[in-house]
């Protein structure tokens, strides 16, 4: 029996049982050791936005390029996608656990650009957003007014601009999502009896504003080759991307045969708004926003 070797030798048995400790008390030290193991698989979350579609058409002109691209991307176990009724998109792509999110990012990154050509133009120009997806979440700051003066767009937009990089750059932190009302915009609210008399459709409307709210370079004055005693080169600036609702009011939409002109505002109203009003975030019954800090996804 192995029991009755070490009996018949305590010396041997004491000289092992010390080795052992010390070894323990070696690795002790070099173990990692982590407050919120990985105990999940990685994750990560593609998102997009297509104005004004439906549920339906984001299924078929947005889900289905993306993920047929992602599909079976190395190291894949399942992916779950969102569709909204608002137009927004979200996939999500699980991997094994140990996994390198890095370069998981970077595999799906590249399927989802051989994607992008098959999108929708104004899928296109709002971006596709490929990031690591951390599901857990270490903490949720709100913000509030307490005397009710600032609304949850604005309280969003400035937990936007003022707090969440400062918060990304913390050590420890990963990533911060910012709930509330969303980001500030120029919302144009048409009036279709208006349109109806005047002959025009919300596509005359969506190309007026392309042409007239742009940002255009001018070029130079006194660039050269330039005349001798030419001393100043001067850069023009002119009147570029619109920024207030009364700017946008004066849009001109339609030019009559005798002249007449029909401006934005004539057709409708703008307002500055949020881009979208899916999504609320209160506290204790009061506007407010919030911002999810999750922690870094696992790296080797």
């Amino acid at each position: 029996m192995i029991s009755d070797f070490f009996i018949a030798r305590p010396v041997l048995a004491n000289v092992l049982a010390i080795l052992m400790m010390v070894i323990g008390g070696v690795a002790m030290f070099a173990l990692p050791v982590a407050q919120y193991p990985d105990v999940v698989p990685p994750t990560v979350q593609v998102t997009t936005r297509y104005p004004g579609a439906s549920a339906r058409t984001v299924v078929d002109t947005v889900a289905l390029p993306i993920e047929q691209q992602v599909n079976g991307v190395e190291g894949m176990i399942y992916m779950q996608s969102f569709s909204g009724a608002d137009g927004s998109y979200s996939l999500t792509v699980t991997f094994k656990i140990g996994a390198d999110l890095n370069i998981a990012q970077v595999l799906v990154q590249n399927r989802v650009s051989s994607a992008l050509s098959s999108l929708p133009q104004a899928v296109q120009s709002q971006g596709v957003v490929v990031q690591k997806n951390s599901t857990a979440i270490l903490q949720i700051v709100t913000l509030t007014s307490p005397d009710s003066r600032y609304d949850s767009l604005y309280l969003a937009n400035y937990a936007t601009i003022k707090l969440k990089d400062e918060v990304a750059r913390l050590p420890g932190v990963g990533n911060v999502v910012v709930f509330g009302a969303g980001q500030y915009s120029m919302r144009i609210w048409l009036d279709p009896n208006k349109m109806q008399a005047r002959g025009l459709v919300p596509q005359d409307i969506i190309q007026a504003l392309q042409q007239q709210s742009t940002q255009v370079t001018a070029g130079q004055v006194g660039a050269p080759p330039a005349p001798s005693g030419q001393s100043f080169q001067y850069t023009l600036n002119v009147f570029g991307r619109l920024s207030d609702p009364a700017e946008f009011a004066q849009v001109i939409v339609k030019t009559g045969r005798a002249g007449e002109i029909t401006r934005l505002g004539d057709v409708g109203r703008v307002e500055l708004g949020a881009q979208t009003y899916a999504q609320v975030f209160t506290l204790d019954g009061r506007p407010a926003a919030g911002l999810a800090i999750r922690r870094p996804g696992r790296t080797r």
